[in-house]
């Protein structure tokens, strides 16, 4: 049997990087609905601190340019984007503080943040694109989950910037109160200083005591890595 011949680029379309669009807003109000928010939090993974949310309702005349999954952005250009985000867009923010995500779990109080800001936006959203596997519950509007929202929907990739703009915002006022663990420098992730101050000083109210290596078993500190965002 003759080989086959292996295609010329086989990697092309796997390295070949999304670009968010305005398509899948677009297809829903095709579909009826309208307006399309984009909803996406920040802070999944950090020891420390709130997780927030953010729902974006952009004005199709006036999108920023470059908008992108926040992470794709350098922390000049996301605060750029947050002002001309927040200067164009409606815009609503919630989050769920370290105490509801002990409560209940990351992923429950990820999505009631989510929630929240998607219920709070102040002209109401018909459709809602949300980043990663969930719609929250609780909607009063239909909604798609998006894997990899952020670099496929410029909605979604804004709502992505807002949120993380406003929680690394929060982080270093926090480390004003709380200056013994370096919250401006790593909001919150389990980096060597932050482990390093929380086995000088303890852990403090922002800690998420449920995560690892802050919960505690029968036989002591758990020392497993944390919990990925």
């Amino acid at each position: 049997m003759k080989p086959r011949t292996p295609p010329d680029s086989p990697l092309l379309f796997d390295t070949v990087p999304l670009v968010p669009d305005f398509r899948l807003e677009l297809k829903a109000r095709k579909a009826g609905h309208w307006p399309v928010a984009g909803a996406d939090e920040a802070g999944r993974g950090p020891l420390a601190g709130p997780v927030v949310a953010a729902a974006v309702i952009l004005d199709p005349k006036r999108i920023p340019e470059g908008l992108n999954d926040s992470k794709q952005l350098s922390a000049q250009r996301r605060e750029e984007l947050f002002v001309q985000i927040l200067a164009t867009a409606t815009v609503s923010i919630a989050s769920s503080s370290s105490t509801r995500i002990d409560e209940t779990d990351i992923r429950k109080a990820s999505l009631d943040a989510m929630r929240r800001a998607i219920c709070s936006l102040a002209i109401p959203a018909s459709y809602v694109l949300t980043d990663g596997l969930d719609v929250p519950p609780g909607l009063d509007c239909p909604g798609q989950a998006v894997v990899k929202g952020d670099a496929r929907s410029v909605s979604i990739a804004a709502a992505s910037i807002v949120a993380k703009v406003t929680r690394d915002r929060m982080m270093a006022r926090a480390h004003h109160v709380f200056p013994d663990y370096g919250f401006a420098a790593h909001v919150g992730y389990g980096t060597a200083q932050h482990r390093a101050g929380i086995e000088r000083h303890g852990p403090c109210s922002l800690h998420r005591m449920s995560f690892r290596p802050l919960r505690k078993t029968e036989d002591g500190p758990e020392t497993d890595e944390l919990l990925s965002e």
